[in-house]
């Protein structure tokens, strides 16, 4: 195993429910899932196991990435007493009806969040010190049905969805967390930090554009999602590749990688905003940590941004038929549930 990155990595409170992480996190999607065939179990054992040692405690996955097989090779990953220096954010509420992915909605049961986490192979079930994540239900449904399942099985509730984090805010169980895609060019709805809403920032390296660029495409295998994503099309990435230039080229003159410096541009939103970007390789992990000692002036965010804006950025980042949020949900009214 590759010595620990020498980068020291900080603590935060993400949201005001008490959860504390590391401040930058690790997205595990691309293990097992969507980037191409799964990556080798015990390189990615490795490199979760790394991660840890590195101080990069925050570990992203879903039911929904594989499905269920990104969950077991992290429970595999955190035995032997690894699991109790993690937090880890998992996601449900979603399922798998290609082409196109539809949302489905939950009843509050932590049973029925069909988490592999759940399953054996990781050690204390009940003690998740992460957040769960939802996609596609209303934000008065997220809540769990009685506060002891809450309590016991998870830390923090995250929705994939600023507006219906922000009307979670009045519920028994409102969202501590809320996952946004990260990008040079969004800046988060103030009100969520107003709430006490922390922000999880997914895809903070535009699905691995701001590491490879354009030619990031041709690299990819046949089933990569993200060669058939609108943003990663050729008459798009022609043009987006300027942006990757620009950044780029600002980088090299600051002496930093182009990942690290799209990567500082997230941690500058705020002390509540955790990118997690995701790599199945330990040597780009070591890189994307290099991120937090990158120091960015206002003059050089408003230069980052500029190079990002709306009428740069050529192609949606998804299919619209993926793009469900909590009014797509095919959750049953909250009246409906027993027990209430």
């Amino acid at each position: 195993m590759a010595a620990a990155a020498p980068v020291a990595v900080p603590r935060m409170k993400l949201g005001s429910q008490g959860l504390e992480v590391s401040a930058q996190g690790l997205g595990c999607m691309g293990m097992s899932a969507f980037y191409g065939p799964p990556k080798p179990e015990p390189d990615m054992v490795a490199l979760l196991r790394h991660a840890v040692a590195a101080g990069i405690t925050f570990l992203d996955t879903s039911d929904f990435y594989g499905p269920h097989t990104n969950e077991l090779l992290l429970g595999k990953a955190l035995q032997d007493g690894v699991r109790h220096k993690v937090q880890l954010a998992t996601k449900f509420g979603i399922t798998p009806d290609f082409p196109g992915v539809r949302a489905r909605g939950v009843r509050g049961q932590p049973e029925e969040a069909g988490c592999g986490l759940h399953r054996p192979v990781l050690p204390a079930p009940h003690r998740h010190q992460g957040a769960r994540r939802g996609h596609g239900w209303g934000a008065q449904e997220a809540g769990w049905r009685r506060e002891d399942q809450v309590h016991r099985t998870v830390r923090s509730v995250c929705i994939n969805d600023q507006e219906s984090a922000r009307r979670s805010s009045d519920h028994r169980h409102p969202a501590g967390v809320v996952s946004l895609v990260a990008r040079c060019r969004t800046r988060y709805n103030p009100n969520l930090q107003e709430l006490g809403i922390g922000i999880v920032a997914y895809s903070p390296l535009g699905r691995g554009f701001f590491s490879g660029g354009a030619k990031l495409v041709s690299e990819l295998p046949d089933d990569d999602l993200r060669k058939n994503l609108p943003r990663f099309q050729p008459e798009n990435m022609e043009k987006n590749a300027l942006i990757f230039e620009r950044v780029s080229d600002m980088a090299a003159r600051k002496g930093y990688t182009t990942s690290q410096l799209a990567l500082a541009w997230v941690h500058h939103q705020g002390t509540d905003v955790c990118p997690i970007p995701g790599t199945t390789k330990i040597a780009n992990f070591n890189q994307n940590l290099g991120a937090l000692s990158v120091k960015l002036t206002p003059e050089e965010m408003a230069e980052l941004e500029s190079y990002a804006s709306m009428d740069h950025v050529q192609g949606d980042r998804c299919h619209s038929t993926f793009l469900n949020t909590w009014k797509d949900s095919e959750t049953p009214p909250l009246s409906s549930w027993k027990g209430n």
